[in-house]
């Protein structure tokens, strides 16, 4: 005989390590992690994500009808009923169901309870067990409730007009308390409605804390010339901190604080703050004007997001640092890293007062930095969000700060700065493919969440190459998956549940697009100048000679020199015409985050001009050395080539034109025109030292200044103004 208990009682023994024998009958099967073959939900072809830590299949099927009972407790709180109220407006929204919300049963209930549930799975955990008219989420907390409902709306199958739930009980908490995203808007500025709709996405899927870092898209009152035209106003900050704490987010502001501050100090007026004279990118620690301009702002960001417990100040990539006078002078005394820490410790002192204090430092840094600190103690209240260095085995340097009294966050690292497409499947390197940011992000996130050594994770989003945010909605939900469960299901299965999960059921072959986004992307970033921009690489496309003389003479050297990127853009050429495909197809299917495939349009069709453009050039010179050849035998046929060569120029700017403005048209349906200005303002724009992809221009022409350094209308009026004098004089 084997004895059937409550779920949340079978949860108990499972947190304890015991192990109790289950009703074979009723559920046959109890899925912890990764199997052999796919996981139970996914059997079912169910896509639930963060996978539950516990699934036990099982039980009558929870049928809902046309109209349905959300049943509350008595004692249910203000947020129980707005986590009801949401369930209610997506139900009919989503589902065409009625609800009705009350106390009493009917036919068909979903019984909100926070009566009975197990503590041991926290505040954040929650049951979920169908029967034939009753579907009960029952959950410690007011997070956990929320939670339950989350999972809920991802086990809704509709199969021959009946919408139901599978019979099946979840008992589910998460491995890792803070699930935070790090949003950062450094290059850009999304739209109000925008940022609503990415909140509620990310809570969906559990993640509960946003760290936005907005340089300038806040208005700072007490300093208005740093906020850029259109920034969000105080009210606005506030009404996205009140919005996000109803989808049981918190919004906590990065206002950059030692390092990344060229949006503070490209102004005139603060010049005498910088460490270095003709940088931007640093602040002085020794400064006193540092810490005056920086509280104002760091006050002001903490009165736009009421409630929250945190701010993050920043504070990476501190390249100049003790190199004025006086810091060199002290950085003798304490290190370069004590000169990071007598910063991060002064900004705390006045921070913790009211919030914690996040900061860009991996556990144990200080000590293992090249220049370590040198008599003076960090201060332990920081909370430590980056690390490259604590994979260690048994994560030696985490324990260590966590002992110390830090708290300590994963860091997942970000997927990577290539231009217009996140290496998901891959990264080259030096010519040769190796593992994707999935896989960086699996192998980091499994092991730390099952570790229980840390407080939090963070997943990073660095906006340096200007990528549209949805692009990395993959990454997010990816550190949404394993901070939440370090058992969960291996890639492949995780992969093809984000897509089905994210777009629906019927969306197809996803992976190969972004197969081919990933591969088109690094095509993209190695042309023309900007592999060279970015990382300094030696090389740079040329224009075909111009002809010149009565016998159109030339140097025929373009399609020598270019062979293997013309062999190159013809083949990325013929992936880019079947990512558009695959691209056309979704859009004509019944998709939810249907804009996202536009935003692939307009990546791959610029990947593919780039192409395009190559070929052109080929086809330039070939069309040239058929106007030379002619000239010798017939005038009239070498002064049409040249024609032709002219209107190979036109159609390739015309096509750059069009695609550029197809593309911003695109992503301005969700952001503010980048760099721009109002009537009231104009937007002071400045190159600093990080040489950024995306600030390379103030305005989205950053991403086809390559060709435009090619100056092929320069080249068309001088072809043209040869032509004219072949023409008249020959």
């Amino acid at each position: 005989m084997t004895l059937k208990l409550p779920l949340y009682i079978t949860g108990i023994l499972f947190l304890l390590g015991m192990s109790f024998p289950y009703d074979c009958a009723a559920s046959p099967t109890m899925s912890f992690g990764r199997a052999s073959g796919p996981s139970d939900l996914s059997a079912l072809g169910l896509h639930v994500i963060p996978y539950p830590q516990q699934v036990e299949i099982g039980g009558n099927d929870f049928t809902l009808k046309s109209s349905v009972n959300i049943v509350l407790d008595k004692n249910s709180t203000k947020v129980d009923r707005r986590t009801a109220e949401l369930l209610k407006k997506r139900l009919w929204e989503e589902w065409g169901i009625k609800v009705v919300l009350g106390e009493g049963q009917g036919s068909s209930d979903i019984i909100l309870t926070r009566i009975g549930a197990s503590g041991a799975i926290g505040e954040q955990g929650y049951s979920l067990a169908t029967d034939a008219n009753v579907l009960t989420i029952s959950a410690k907390g007011e997070d956990g409730l929320f939670y339950g409902v989350q999972t809920f709306f991802q086990l809704i199958k509709n199969s021959r007009g009946r919408i139901f739930v599978p019979g099946m009980e979840i008992t589910d908490w998460p491995d890792v308390e803070i699930r935070a995203v790090h949003y950062d808007t450094k290059h850009h500025q999304d739209k109000s409605s925008y940022v609503k709709s990415f909140i509620r996405d990310l809570a969906r899927y559990k993640i509960n804390m946003l760290v936005w870092e907005w340089e300038d898209k806040l208005a700072y009152e007490s300093h208005p010339e740093i906020g850029a035209p259109g920034a969000f106003t105080m009210e606005e900050m506030q009404e996205f901190t009140k919005y996000a704490r109803e989808y049981h987010v918190e919004l906590v502001p990065l206002v950059q604080g030692l390092g990344h501050v060229s949006f503070i100090l490209k102004w005139p007026q603060y010049k005498d703050l910088r460490e270095v004279d003709d940088s931007d990118w640093e602040f002085c620690p020794l400064e006193e004007g540092t810490y005056d301009l920086l509280f104002d702002l760091w006050d002001e960001a903490i009165e736009a997001t009421p409630g929250s417990k945190y701010i993050h100040i920043g504070s990476d990539e501190t390249y100049e640092l003790g190199q004025c006078d006086k810091c060199r002078a002290k950085a003798k005394e304490i290190g370069n890293s004590g000169l990071y820490h007598l910063f991060a410790d002064k900004a705390a002192k006045h921070l913790k007062k009211s919030r914690k204090v996040m900061l860009w430092e991996r556990p144990m840094g200080w000590r293992k930095n090249t220049s370590p600190i040198r008599g003076i103690k960090p201060d332990t209240d920081l909370v430590l969000t980056e690390s490259y260095s604590y994979m260690m085995p048994d994560f030696k340097y985490t324990k260590e700060a966590k002992s110390m009294g830090f708290e300590v966050f994963i860091y997942d690292p970000n997927p990577g700065i290539e231009p217009l497409f996140l290496p998901y499947h891959f990264k080259n390197r030096g010519g040769k493919k190796v593992s994707g940011s999935l896989k960086n992000s699996y192998d980091i996130l499994s092991t730390a969440s099952k570790s229980q050594v840390f407080d939090g994770m963070i997943n990073t989003s660095w906006d340096d190459s200007g990528l549209h945010n949805q692009m990395w909605m993959l990454s997010f939900i990816t550190s949404a998956q394993y901070s939440w469960n370090g058992r969960a299901p291996g890639l492949e299965e995780f992969e093809d549940s984000f897509f089905a999960s994210y777009y629906g059921d019927k969306v197809v072959d996803m992976k190969e697009l972004y197969g081919l986004l990933n591969e088109g992307a690094y095509y993209y970033a190695g042309t023309l100048e900007r592999n060279v921009w970015h990382h300094g690489d030696i090389g740079k496309t040329h224009l075909p000679d111009l002809p010149r003389g009565q016998y159109i003479e030339y140097d025929q050297y373009w399609n020598k020199e270019y062979k293997e990127i013309v062999i190159r853009s013809r083949k990325q050429k013929a992936k880019m015409l079947r990512a558009l495909q695959i691209i056309e197809t979704n859009k004509k299917l019944d998709l939810d985050h249907k804009y996202d495939f536009d935003i692939y349009r307009s990546i791959a069709e610029l990947i593919d001009h780039t192409c395009l453009t190559y070929l052109d050039l080929s086809n330039l010179e070939r069309t040239i050395t058929e106007a030379h050849k002619n000239a010798f035998l017939d005038r009239q046929a070498a002064y049409n080539s040249l024609l032709k060569a002219e209107q190979i120029i036109e159609n390739s700017l015309e096509r750059r034109d069009s695609v550029y403005h197809k593309l911003v048209t695109t992503w301005e349906k969700t952001r503010l025109p980048k760099g721009m200005s109002t009537s009231d303002k104009k937007y002071f724009y400045k190159m600093d030292r990080s040489r950024h992809y995306a600030n390379r221009t103030a305005d989205m022409s950053y991403l086809i200044y390559d060709e435009q350094l090619l100056d092929m209308e320069g080249y068309l009026d001088r072809l043209r103004a040869y032509r004219k004098s072949f023409q008249l004089e020959y």
